[in-house]
């Protein structure tokens, strides 16, 4: 039996969840979620918790039960507290600055690099190099934190670019003088 996949998932108040055939509907005080989940799979909501079952133990549905489980439990905590990433900007000269509902980002380049947020993520900027992306949906904020980390990863010298602010760069010793 899946480890992940047999334990319930609480539902916590002001949280709404319906099942209608293969897609599950999470509604709550942030936004509203809904996800497809396999023919399998069978979700049951009870007295305020999802229990997720699957019909036999076919590499298949093994494979999809712990699976299901967590996508609807990140469901459930995205529409209840959100998620957040965070990164840092190092380097000198690298800095955010808000622009509408983006941020204009200076990494280095001769240009000026503008990243615009996406349908349920908000940018927002604690100081010029420290940049929250915030959402409901687990994938689409990673994702976004993602390509951002991507126009400038950090360098393994100085550890200039963006990073995550829990990332850890393991440095290199540069050239070895005579």
């Amino acid at each position: 039996m899946s480890r992940v996949g047999k334990a319930p998932i609480s539902v916590p108040s002001g949280v709404d969840i319906s099942v209608n055939g293969v897609a599950v509907t999470v509604k709550g005080p942030k936004g509203e979620l809904s996800q497809e989940i396999p023919e399998e799979i069978s979700v049951e909501v009870e007295d305020g918790t999802i229990k997720v079952s699957r019909p036999d133990d076919e590499r298949k549905s093994r494979a999809l039960h712990g699976l299901v489980r967590s996508l609807i439990n990140n469901m459930v905590q995205g529409v209840s507290e959100g998620f957040r990433k965070t990164l840092e900007i190092n380097g000198t000269g690298y800095r955010g600055q808000a622009k509408g509902k983006g941020v204009e980002l200076s990494l280095g380049y001769s240009h000026s690099i503008q990243v615009d947020a996406p349908e349920g993520i908000t940018l927002t900027l604690e100081k010029p190099t420290i940049l929250h992306i915030d959402g409901i949906d687990k994938q689409l904020v990673g994702q976004v934190a993602a390509n951002i980390r991507g126009l400038r990863p950090p360098e393994p010298y100085k550890g200039k670019g963006v990073k995550y602010a829990d990332e850890r760069i393991r440095r290199k010793a540069g050239k070895a003088g005579k």
